[in-house]
């Protein structure tokens, strides 16, 4: 059952949790820092990926807070709304479309994130993207923002708002794609051949995709690369050793590492 007490225990939050932007730049941060993404989940949802959008906070703040599963968009985001409501925070529905390898943008509802309106000011609220992206709270309006070494800003583009981020080195480069109007979950129920394309074609794909954030940065299991962000600076390796693959996926899950089979050929 959703308790807000223990999931504020489990981000590791002590004290008071009163509606301001202290509360919810803290918050947000110990979230991608506790609770992994984890692909693995839409495996077995062919192009049903978003049919549970509406989430039942109940049964999947079991399995994530209390059991320690990682989670997809909307079950983080999802649960992580309730949490922010709870607290006495104004909250709504964002959609986004994320950039592809090719530089296009994906369907417009691929993505399922929040906002919160605190004093006046809109912030974007994104605690189930696996990144690279923002550790902290994004205002929707006014300049460039710098966390942790890394640069953010929002441009316009047809209607569209684009979040771009730039490292150390670098240009500025897309995230995603939004619309700042608010949605209804009930969006995601509606038919739409856009979406099941989509999947198909993320499903064709095959690659899981998991991260969890650290204290200045990120770090991305993209299939076999390792994506590693820290204080603004990007580094990809590909991990070719299958028992340091193990161990980096068991930290990034928070999970004990997997037996790895021995080949025969290495066998004492």
């Amino acid at each position: 059952m959703f308790d807000v007490e223990a999931y504020l225990a489990a981000l590791g939050h002590r004290g008071p949790a009163e509606a301001n932007w202290e509360t919810l730049r803290g918050l947000h941060h110990a979230h991608l820092r506790t609770v992994p993404y984890d692909s693995e989940l839409n495996s077995a949802r062919g192009t049903d990926l978003w049919k549970g959008v509406d989430i039942d906070a109940d049964a999947v703040f079991d399995a994530v807070v209390r059991g320690g599963r990682g989670g997809v968009c909307y079950e983080l985001n999802g649960l992580f709304r309730r949490l922010l409501t709870e607290l006495g925070f104004e909250t709504g529905v964002y959609a986004a479309g994320i950039r592809q390898v090719d530089g296009s943008f994906g369907p417009d509802l691929e993505h399922i994130f929040s906002f919160v309106r605190l004093d006046g000011v809109v912030f974007l609220v994104d605690v189930g993207f696996v990144g690279p992206s923002y550790l902290e709270p994004l205002p929707l309006d006014g300049p460039e923002r710098r966390q942790f070494g890394t640069w953010f800003r929002l441009v316009g583009d047809e209607g569209y708002r684009v979040l771009q981020r730039r490292g150390q080195r670098g240009d500025w480069a897309a995230v995603y794609r939004f619309r700042p109007v608010p949605r209804d979950v009930a969006a995601w129920a509606e038919p739409s051949e856009e979406l099941t394309e989509f999947a198909r074609a993320l499903a064709g794909a095959g690659t899981l995709v998991r991260g969890r954030a650290t204290r200045g940065g990120q770090r991305i299991l993209i299939g076999k690369r390792l994506v590693t962000v820290e204080d603004g600076h990007e580094s990809m390796r590909v991990l070719t050793d299958p028992a340091e693959h193990a161990r980096v996926l068991a930290d990034i899950l928070r999970r004990p590492p997997a037996p790895v089979a021995t080949p025969p050929d290495a066998a004492p």
